[in-house]
């Protein structure tokens, strides 16, 4: 019998719902008893009821059918619900679609990605203009202020960055300038994360071992006779 039950019970089904929606959802300027209303509608749609009545909703919530009836017009209004009108065989059918308040919901998110990307790109921004100075031990120059922000605005990752002037500083070559053709030699190989440009310059560095070792010898100079034409 109580496994009958809780087949039943199992039979009820469930419903998936976002999380970013109820962590989010008063940045989407929604209050607790909208989105339980949003979710009844969701869960009646589910259960094969696409057009419940004001009453209907009251049964679950703790709020009349007027209340009920209020706040789905005022949802309609703002944007989070809609009528969608159909006429099979003639007869006009009404559903409601919360479709709108989960393209509000997909744009939350892609804002909220957005800020969070752009905040991290000013904290990156900063920390490379220390990083520099320091090694540098110096406060950076205007053309140099330019030069670093030209390379961020040309897609270099603030890490590749940092690893040309690492790079910059095992070769003892600490200057704008060569930074500068260390990001260029690897934009133009196609290097984009830290992990490939730190394989492609030990392999530069093996080479440039290679070709010290395998390095001709000059070739012996050939003595020129010194006649004194003053003497023949």
């Amino acid at each position: 019998m109580m496994k009958d039950k809780l087949f039943a019970w199992f039979k009820e089904g469930t419903i998936t719902i976002p999380s970013f929606l109820f962590s989010h959802y008063k940045v989407m300027g929604l209050n607790e008893e909208e989105v339980m209303l949003l979710l009844q509608l969701h869960n009646f749609r589910e259960n094969g009821n696409e057009f419940p009545t004001p009453g209907q909703i009251a049964e679950r919530m703790t709020y009349g059918e007027q209340d009920c009836l209020g706040m789905i017009q005022r949802m309609i209004q703002r944007g989070f619900i809609e009528i969608n009108e159909e006429y099979p065989g003639s007869i006009l059918h009404e559903s409601y679609s919360i479709e709108p308040m989960f393209e509000k919901m997909i744009e939350c998110f892609l804002k909220t990605v957005n800020q969070a990307e752009t905040e991290k790109n000013a904290e990156d921004n900063q920390s490379l203009y220390t990083i520099f100075e320091k090694e540098f031990g110096r406060p950076l120059s205007p053309f140099e202020c330019e030069t670093l922000a030209m390379w961020m605005e040309e897609d270099h990752h603030a890490e590749i960055i940092k690893a040309a002037l690492k790079e910059s500083v095992l070769s003892g070559k600490l200057n704008f300038r060569y930074i500068d053709r260390i990001l260029f030699e690897w934009k133009r190989n196609g290097i984009k994360t830290t992990e490939q440009a730190r394989q492609h310059s030990e392999k530069f560095r093996i080479h440039q071992k290679r070709e010290k070792r395998v390095k001709p010898a000059t070739a012996p100079s050939k003595e020129i006779p010194f006649y004194n034409w003053l003497e023949q």
